[in-house]
């Protein structure tokens, strides 16, 4: 939210009180300013020095506010001329005056444009990435010096250009070419890309789940613009947007370990910052030892898999993250790794499979839409010759498929994977066949409403990838193959 940094100087004792709610890393601003300063040559104003940040009720957090703190008490003092009440100031200062990036500049210029401000002053770093929004004027900052001389008219800085970068598909993945066998595994992937579809793999230790997991980016068509936008947004503003760089070009893909903690899976901690589930946002989610994450962070996944954002509520607010993410699940179908083996025997007791089973509840495996055995692969099947198909003409019927969803689900809906319940009857007609094939399995199975739902969009995609307008009974017969069983 804007906020408006006020500086007032007095005849007194020499003092320096920053007030409006701030945390330690403004606080601790003062030093870095008064430093800041005399470092750059110019005389710190002596007196009784007050700066408030308004409003005073708002939380006041990180080292952003350094840089309109010294210009407002430079104004203070009469040393420049206070900036145009339509000009943002953003930066951190270091002791020589050098101006150093900060987070979530994306975030801030697009809410500067939506409270109309027209500049947008930011550090030399953060300009690309500030610049990515095109209806304000940004101005890079490289130290203090530079800034005043830009207000005083003395030395203007230059604007930085509005430029849209090339978007590319994920790079550096693994190619469905090197994977030899596992054609279920592959035709899975296939469907889970086409649609948005979650997906879990099951088989033993070295058959090649990781390795599945790991080529599905290459698989997925490459970022919009806007979903560009929306990925910079979130890594912009929870610190992790590589250096040097000011837009992420390809799909995420996070991979965290069995061991993270629910603040670090869904966000949130003293300071609120995006967790891995919101970092994969339009991207994949691996999670490989599925059944060995705490039972707490499995049961944290259920709202984002349902509904694409996670609420995360703390005494000092409420923070809605957005989290349309991919999830690739991957597990040993026992603790031994080995249940339904034909070489090896499971050890495995009815008490330890049962334990191991229950820690992956109904109600989160109703919300997985794809379940894929990944068996072991015999030496002949691991030494064939290299005839399998390629990740870029698989990603080729992908993209086909998810352009067919977006011409008839229209604009805001996306993938099958995104439709509401609402909107299966117009996107998802049936032939009779079809139709008298999934009221059976719906009674004999016993499905829920919400995994009814889930095989149907699943059907829907298959019927994409071949081009078929109406969903046929082999599309609703090939779902239900890949349909997780519960229990």
């Amino acid at each position: 939210m804007p906020l408006t940094v006020e500086a007032d100087l007095s005849p007194g004792l020499p003092s320096f009180v920053i007030v409006g709610l701030p945390d330690a890393a403004v606080q601790e601003s003062r030093e870095r300013v008064r430093a800041s300063i005399k470092n750059s040559g110019l005389p710190f104003p002596q007196g009784r020095l007050t700066v408030n940040l308004a409003p005073a009720d708002c939380r006041k957090e990180g080292s952003g506010y350094d840089l309109p703190i010294a210009v407002a008490v430079l104004a203070a003092s009469g040393a420049i001329p206070a900036p145009p009440r339509d000009t943002l100031v953003v930066g951190e200062l270091s002791l020589d005056g050098a101006v150093r990036p900060v987070r979530g500049v994306l975030a801030i210029a697009q809410e500067a444009v939506r409270a109309g401000v027209g500049t947008l002053l930011v550090p030399a770093e953060n300009a690309a990435e500030g610049a990515l929004v095109p209806a304000i004027t940004v101005i890079p900052v490289p130290t203090l010096i530079a800034l005043l001389q830009h207000l005083d008219r003395s030395g203007p800085l230059t604007a930085a250009s509005h430029e849209v970068p090339d978007l590319a598909p994920a790079a550096g993945y693994a190619d469905l070419s090197v994977i030899r066998g596992q054609q279920a595994g592959k035709r899975a992937l296939e469907i889970a890309a086409a649609g948005n579809h979650n997906i879990l793999l099951s088989g033993p230790p070295g058959s090649g789940k990781t390795l599945l997991a790991h080529a599905l980016p290459s698989l997925l068509p490459p970022l919009a613009y806007p979903e560009a936008l929306e990925v910079t947004r979130i890594y912009s503003a929870a610190g992790a947007l590589p250096r040097g760089e000011s837009l992420i070009r390809s799909r995420p893909f996070r991979h965290p370990h069995h061991s993270a903690s629910a603040v670090a899976m869904v966000g949130g901690g003293t300071h609120a910052r995006p967790g891995e589930i919101s970092l994969a946002h339009r991207g994949v989610l691996f999670m490989d030892e599925f059944p060995e994450f705490p039972r707490a962070v499995l049961e944290h996944l259920r709202q984002p898999l349902e509904d694409g954002v996670v609420t995360v509520s703390r005494a000092s607010g409420s923070h809605l993250y957005p989290a349309r993410f991919l999830l690739v699940a991957a597990k040993n179908p026992c603790p031994c790794g080995y249940g339904g083996d034909p070489q090896i025997v499971c050890n495995c007791t009815t008490a330890r499979l049962d334990l191991y089973r229950r820690r992956l509840s109904g109600p989160l495996m109703d919300r997985i839409d794809l379940a894929v055995l990944v068996p072991r692969q015999d030496f002949a099947a691991l030494t064939a010759g290299p005839h399998e198909e390629p990740s870029a003409a698989v990603r080729e019927r992908v993209i086909a498929a998810r352009a067919r969803q977006a011409a008839r689900n229209g604009p805001g809906t996306g993938s099958n994977g995104e439709l509401r319940p609402g909107d299966l009857s117009h996107s998802c007609p049936l032939t009779t066949d079809a139709t008298a094939t999934l009221g059976a399995a719906v009674d004999r199975l016993r499905l829920s409403a919400r995994a009814f739902h889930r095989v149907l969009k699943v059907a829907r995609t298959i019927a994409d990838l071949e081009g078929v307008a109406v969903i046929g009974e082999s599309h609703v017969l090939e779902s239900l193959q890949f349909r997780p069983r519960v229990g």
